[in-house]
């Protein structure tokens, strides 16, 4: 069945692959857990790619990897574009989008929430987002829709969590990514009364961290890579949470790889196609939101 053609990815992703991926990200994990607290920032990511690309060409699909190490100039392996998979041309199609070692600098200096991380879809599934930066604000599930809105001030979120929350904006608590980037933010959010969760690195785990109580966390805020904005959308996604992200153009370069990846405004509840027919009109991007 997995090597039928005619077997669409959808019919078998819950099934089949899935626990698959977690075995993947497993051996990445081990791989990388060798590496913990040693100092080597390049060889626990090494390792977490070696281990991460050997297991998923074990498998019986046609990967192709949307988001990766990088293009295929810079990056050996799980490069932009990568096929894996043991049944090209015969298996499900499916897109990926991974980072091997999320949080390389954690796992050498032993520090707490790095991961090893992928998601997969159906072929036109996942954004191929470009390697810029993306504002993102973020909540965990149980929220009506539309509480957060990247568009107003962090004030007017802070106050719209707290209503649909239930309680005053001083019981509210936003994880930040600890960057001078974000000093302003910081400031205001302090002013408001709330709690700020300084992270170090690893903000896909930022934003995880709102999907569990137990974390006390209540929105994620601020700005960090694209490619892990859409990594954790995902894993938002499936638990019903919130994100909505604005990539944040700092050079005629980054501009320039928008562009190639056709980055506009998309959402992750339609389809690639539409996105795609919503957005090839427009000539150049600019700061662009996104809802997922």
């Amino acid at each position: 069945m997995l090597r039928s053609p005619r077997v669409p990815a959808s019919h078998i992703l819950d099934r089949v692959l899935v626990l698959e991926m977690v075995r993947v990200t497993e051996a990445a994990a081990v791989a990388a857990s060798k590496w913990i607290g040693r100092g080597d920032n390049d060889a626990a990511d090494a390792a977490a790619v070696e281990a991460m690309r050997e297991a998923l060409n074990e498998l019986p699909f046609d990967g192709t990897v949307v988001i990766g190490e990088g293009e295929r100039d810079e990056a050996p392996m799980l490069y932009i574009g990568e096929k894996v998979g043991s049944a090209q041309g015969t298996g499900p199609k499916i897109n990926i989008a991974l980072d091997p070692l999320e949080g390389t600098t954690l796992t050498a200096k032993a520090g707490p929430n790095a991961l090893c991380v992928l998601t997969i879809s159906e072929e036109g599934g996942l954004l191929n987002a470009p390697d810029t930066y993306m504002q993102k604000l973020a909540i965990g599930p149980g929220y009506p829709e539309g509480t957060i809105d990247l568009s107003k001030s962090v004030g007017h979120n802070i106050r719209s969590i707290a209503g649909a929350k239930g309680v005053e904006p001083d019981e509210i608590v936003a994880c930040v990514l600890d960057r001078p980037r974000h000093d302003d933010m910081i400031a205001e959010l302090r002013a408001l009364g709330c709690g700020v969760n300084l992270i170090t690195d690893g903000d896909v785990a930022g934003v995880i961290a709102v999907t569990n109580p137990e974390t006390g966390i209540d929105v994620y805020m601020g700005s960090g890579g694209a490619p892990e904005g859409v990594l954790a959308a995902s894993a938002l996604r499936c638990v019903g949470g919130q994100m909505q992200g604005r990539l944040i153009f700092r050079n005629d370069d980054e501009v320039a790889r928008a562009r190639r990846w056709e980055s506009k405004i998309w959402t992750a509840s339609t389809a690639w196609k539409r996105w795609r027919r919503a957005t090839a009109s427009s000539p150049r991007p600019e700061l662009r939101t996104a809802r997922f």
